[in-house]
């Protein structure tokens, strides 16, 4: 896939935070080279996260996210702005925390904290160089007292920004970007079928995303790729000489393909290849066995990463909770979320079940996952949960 093509959700993330007016929105614009985010002297001009897609060289494909100061004082909307500010942080790979001086405030330093205690890479920004004498000491010197990267950056100068990008190269994670779809379940040559339903929650006209992503990644794999709906799988394996050696498919039709499936094929669903690609199969396969210790006094939240208005049979919203509540007991009480909502606070829920992330990057689905474990909540999605559900957990393949 082309970079110019890459989805977002694809992209290597990189926030830039700190305090109003320290000059974060004049060192992305010129940084990219153009006007992305409006520059004011008026302290707290940016008030919601920008994100920019941009290809930034050794990078690649980017989304630069331009985030409102999190020293806000406006008594309503300030909380809301910083709050945007933390899912955006989240959200990161890389975290350029822009200093307002060569002096760090308590709440820049209370940051600086946060994001060692998150392992968030970063590295330090001193902004607005050119008004400062000794600029390129002041940055050496918060490096060593800060145990991070910094570097002095002019927005007007447009100087710094080679070495900038020299730390942010130095940032990269390692694993950035390898992770397969598919991992091991298919290799050139094999023969893949898709099992897809074009119902009421699919898009007139096109595929989702998961979709998409999982052909193209198979024919990048040079694999030999066939797709079709529910209702004509049994016509679809009958044209086959030999049975397809993987068949993926819908979550929410799992026990329909399973009962048809040749014995010597492998099967799997789009939800429990993104549980690995997006996030952690280990804890999200633990978090569905956990719906064994649910009773109809428990709580689950389902949390949904589209905003769409539901409709119909909603899987998440209808289906899902259909099939807990026929395990568990009509008691069992079932709270939604979705976008980019979701609890800092988990303890009033038994259970996380979450879609399968497909509009997430994979840093902001694994916060979510480490959030719940560390609060003691197990988490699942929605197709790990659904093959518990319906008894074929331990029959399907995992992405390795």
């Amino acid at each position: 896939m082309d970079m110019e093509n890459t989805p977002q959700v694809s992209r290597l993330h990189i926030a830039l935070i700190g305090k109003r007016n320290a000059g974060k929105s004049s060192l992305l614009n010129a940084w990219l080279g153009q006007d992305v985010s409006v520059v004011s002297s008026v302290a707290g001009t940016t008030t919601d996260a920008v994100r920019k897609a941009a290809e930034l060289p050794g990078l690649g494909a980017c989304v630069i996210i331009d985030t409102p100061g999190f020293d806000d004082t406006d008594r309503q909307l300030g909380h809301l702005r910083v709050g945007k500010m933390q899912t955006a942080v989240k959200q990161a790979d890389i975290v350029i925390l822009v200093a307002g001086g060569p002096v760090l405030t308590p709440e820049e330093r209370e940051w600086a904290s946060w994001l060692k205690l998150k392992k968030t890479p970063w590295l330090l920004v001193l902004g607005k160089a050119d008004t400062l004498a000794d600029a390129e000491q002041a940055a050496d010197r918060l490096s060593g007292e800060l145990d991070v990267p910094a570097v002095a950056v002019s927005a007007l100068r447009r100087s710094g920004f080679s070495r900038m990008m020299q730390l942010l190269l130095q940032l990269l994670p390692p694993d950035f970007g390898k992770e397969t779809i598919t991992g091991s379940l298919a290799a050139e040559g094999d023969r893949v079928l898709l099992v897809m339903p074009q119902d009421k929650e699919a898009p007139k006209g096109r595929l989702i995303l998961p979709q998409v992503q999982t052909i193209r990644e198979l024919l990048d794999k040079r694999c030999i790729v066939s797709c079709c709906t529910p209702d004509k799988l049994a016509a679809a394996l009958a044209s086959f000489r030999e049975s397809p050696h993987l068949i993926i498919t819908d979550s929410q039709v799992f026990p329909q393909v399973y009962g048809q499936k040749p014995a010597d094929s492998r099967l799997t669903s789009f939800s429990v290849l993104f549980a690995a690609y997006k996030g952690d199969a280990v804890a999200l396969k633990q978090g569905a066995e956990s719906i064994a210790r649910l009773t109809d006094r428990s709580h689950v939240l389902i949390a949904e990463a589209c905003a769409h208005v539901p409709a119909g049979e909603d899987i998440g919203r209808v289906k899902l909770p259909r099939l807990l509540r026929k395990r568990v007991g009509e008691g069992l009480q079932v709270s939604f979320v979705n976008g980019r909502d979701f609890p800092e606070d988990l303890s009033p829920y038994d259970l996380v079940i979450h879609c399968g992330a497909c509009m997430f990057n994979r840093r902001y689905v694994l916060d979510r996952i480490r959030s719940s474990q560390s609060q003691g909540v197990p988490i699942t999605n929605y197709g790990m949960a659904i093959a518990y559900l319906t008894g074929i957990l331990h029959k399907i393949d995992f992405a390795g």
